[in-house]
């Protein structure tokens, strides 16, 4: 007798009380037992059904290290040919001995940053000294990272370890989504790796060395505690709290992997207690939403009471950088529109140029992985893929950075969609099988549908796979050729040796450099600077941090980009070399400046001119320093105005120059603030620095008593005031407002006594 015939006669394995109606799809009842699946079983699984995850193991890992050789080859090929190309330069032999890799993305040293900052005993910092940052995307990825540091892959051989750990969570991923096909034949699964690795894009995505793999393997454990809660909430007697807590605490690592994320714990959690609800009832479903809900947004809350007490911010600094919805200048209806915008940009350009040579066939991916909705034994899991890819998709669409680095901010979506369609190419060549001639030939159509499917996407994708291979590896030469050889130009050729670097690309300048740096877009942090929030106001909120730093932290060595800083490193800065890059695809300038700093221009910037002998500054407001903007509850309407910055002849010393930030307000804008430090019963002036290109007139009121100012237009600092009258000092903190007709920037504002 076959095996079949046993399976289809024979007696029923003993079973306890609690499995005897076990769900037949249930990743943890047995391929073997008898079930209602029209399906069936694989006859491989049957045959040799202890040999089968073994080589569906040797099977799925063959495929992820073949698609990671790939990749890697690419990259060595192109460091080879830098390599040949920088014979005679001095750092080449330093740049050997940091060893032969590099990585697609400047971002990924930013993790670097934070692994050895970890490793060393700085966990959440990138920049050692620099206290507590929020800007990196991943909390848990650097800790990852930081085991290979601590375990001797330093310098660019941390970019092994991390295709090693990427590797290890492709490999986990792909075993984990077995459980996907669990109602369908054992043999289907095998659609799985192919789908999901012959995409180039998501390739580059998951051997970039960015948290995408890991992401995506911690968040297949998920996967596998959700299926388990699942199959044990259909059956009326198995406990399930114990694995909703299991679903809730690998939720949480999938959350503190990427906040993103929240959504798709939500769909676990959700999807979970409903399957409950159906068969248990109200009280044991919202004990399931609880467990396997709770610890991820517990994580979402303590990073952002973290956020807050130590950065003064309940956001991260990658969000306030990032986010269309923190833009100070945008309101509800134009972020609707960038959202809508980048939700569009999103699946057009995933469509119909990453799936698709000629911009067509990409749809081919979205049929399968629709038909996988349509069939009971992959509906839940193909609503679970859906649901987890668009409120994936429309996070990200908040983002104003998905397009741009080779849209990797999109990737976790395409992998869920990978899936899907394969769950639909699976279905389709599952039909039940039937003796009758109209049965055979659906099966023999499905099949051959399916097949012509997948040849004519495989058929369109090979040229972007290779298009893909090529790029990963030119890439990694550049981010190898600017950024890491300025850190090596920053470490071993600048004398004398720079105190602080400042950059404006926080990864592997830094990295290898090995020296206290700052960020001035914001995603490094230092202390409790909003530099992330001041890059969203205007380049001159950001010089109004850098003036705010105590002197001797300063940046003295700016490593930029000229065109992205405008005036900045002309008015800071004096250059003295600059490294270029070759073929470039991903570096944002073809050559990467270097300048001594030189902040002459702020010395004075602090003080109203024409002080008298006994006249003292008794509170000073400046406008465009955010921190000092705050600490006055400074507003603006109708609305917050640009930040516009100066360098002028000093009023005072005209051989000297004074910088001043300030914020551009339209005819008729009102600015409001208060003052604090005035003498009760005594009069006070309030001193104004204006440098106005047409005459203005600009009306103050101050705690209720109005007064007038006449500027004239000068392209020179002026420091108009207006003395106070007692009666309307009524207290120590004074509201302001100030108005004009005309167009205006507004710099400063002092209040002044005198004895």
């Amino acid at each position: 007798m076959t095996g079949q015939q046993v399976r289809a006669t024979g007696p029923p394995p003993m079973l306890d009380r609690g499995e005897a109606r076990m769900d037949p799809r249930s990743p943890t009842s047995s391929a073997d037992v008898a079930s209602p699946s029209p399906f069936g079983p694989s006859s491989l699984t049957v045959r040799v059904p202890s040999l089968e995850p073994v080589l569906y193991t040797v099977y799925s890992a063959a495929c992820t290290l073949a698609v990671g050789i790939i990749f890697f080859r690419s990259m060595r090929q192109q460091i080879t040919m830098l390599y040949a190309s920088l014979t005679g330069d001095p750092l080449l032999r330093d740049l050997v001995e940091l060893g032969p890799w590099s990585a697609p993305l400047d971002d990924v040293f930013i993790h670097f940053d934070f692994a050895r900052a970890t490793a060393r005993g700085f966990p959440f910092q990138w920049s050692e000294g620099n206290g507590y940052s929020s800007g990196g995307t991943s909390l848990t990825y650097p800790f990852v990272l930081a085991i290979g540091y601590w375990a001797g892959f330093v310098d660019l051989h941390l970019v092994l370890w991390a295709a090693l750990v990427g590797a290890a969570s492709v490999l986990g991923l792909l075993l984990a989504v077995r459980c996907l096909f669990v109602s369908l034949p054992r043999a289907t699964t095998y659609l799985a790796p192919p789908f999901l690795l012959a995409t180039g894009v998501l390739d580059w995505a998951l051997w970039s060395g960015m948290e995408v793999a890991f992401f995506l393997g911690v968040w297949g454990l998920s996967l596998l505690a959700w299926s388990a809660l699942v199959a044990a909430a259909e059956t009326p007697v198995r406990p399930l709290l114990a694995r909703a807590t299991v679903l809730g605490l690998t939720g949480a690592c999938v959350v503190a992997t990427r906040p993103e994320a929240a959504t798709t714990v939500a769909i676990f959690a959700t999807s979970a207690a409903y399957v409950a609800l159906r068969r248990r009832g109200w009280s044991l479903a919202a004990r399931i939403l609880a467990l396997a809900g709770i610890p991820g947004a517990a994580i979402l809350l303590l990073h952002a009471l973290a956020n807050l007490a130590y950065t003064g911010e309940l956001s991260a600094a990658g969000a306030v950088s990032k986010l269309e919805a923190h833009d100070p200048f945008r309101g509800p209806t134009e972020i609707l529109d960038s959202w809508l915008f980048f939700v569009r940009y999103q699946v057009e350009r995933i469509t119909h140029y990453h799936f698709s040579e000629n911009g067509r066939h990409g749809v081919i991916v979205w049929i399968l992985a629709l038909v996988a909705l349509v069939p009971k034994a992959t509906q839940r899991y193909a609503l679970l893929l859906w649901a987890s890819a668009a409120s994936w998709v429309a996070i990200v669409a908040f983002n104003g950075q998905v397009r741009w680095q080779n849209e990797r901010y999109a990737m976790p979506a395409v992998a869920w969609l990978l899936l899907a369609a394969a769950l639909g190419a699976a279905a389709m060549i599952s039909l039940p099988r039937g003796a009758a001639r109209r049965a055979w030939w659906l099966r023999v159509a499905a099949v051959g549908t399916v097949g012509a499917a997948i040849g004519l996407f495989a058929w369109q994708e090979v040229p972007r796979f290779r298009e893909q291979v090529w790029f990963f590896g030119r890439a990694s030469r550049n981010v190898l050729e600017q950024h890491v050889r300025v850190g090596l130009v920053l470490r071993d050729a600048v004398e004398p040796r720079p105190k602080r670097i400042a950059v404006g690309d926080a990864g592997a300048i830094p990295y290898v450099a090995d020296l206290p740096a700052l960020d001035l877009i914001g995603l490094g942090g230092y202390r409790r600077l909003p530099f992330g929030r001041a890059k969203r106001h205007g380049l001159g909120a950001v010089v109004e941090l850098l003036e705010r730093m105590p002197p001797d932290e300063r940046p003295d060595v700016f490593a930029l980009y000229p065109s992205w800083w405008d005036v900045f490193p002309i008015w800071f800065g004096r250059g003295f070399g600059e490294v270029p890059v070759h073929g470039n695809v991903i570096c944002a300038g073809a050559a990467k400046v270097l300048y001594r700093a030189d902040y002459g221009a702020f010395d004075g910037s602090a003080r109203p001119a024409g002080l008298g002998a006994q006249e003292q500054v008794t509170d000073e407001v400046d406008i465009a320093d955010l921190v000092s903007e705050r600490a006055h509850r400074y507003g603006a309407s109708p609305r917050i105005g640009h930040v516009d910055m100066k360098i002028l002849a000093h009023p005072e010393r005209p051989s000297s120059e004074l910088w001043d930030g300030g914020r551009l307000i339209p005819p008729g804008g009102t600015e409001r603030f208060v003052v604090r430090g005035i003498r009760p019963g005594r009069p006070f002036a309030v001193v104004l620095r204006m440098a106005p290109t047409r005459p203005v007139k600009v009306s103050l009121s101050v705690g209720g008593w109005q007064g007038t100012l006449e500027v004239q237009a000068d392209d020179a600092w002026q420091h108009p005031r207006l003395v106070v009258p007692a009666a309307a000092s009524v207290g120590e903190e004074v509201e302001v407002t100030v108005r004009a007709d005309t167009e205006r920037v507004s710099y400063h504002l002092w209040v002044v006594s005198w004895p």
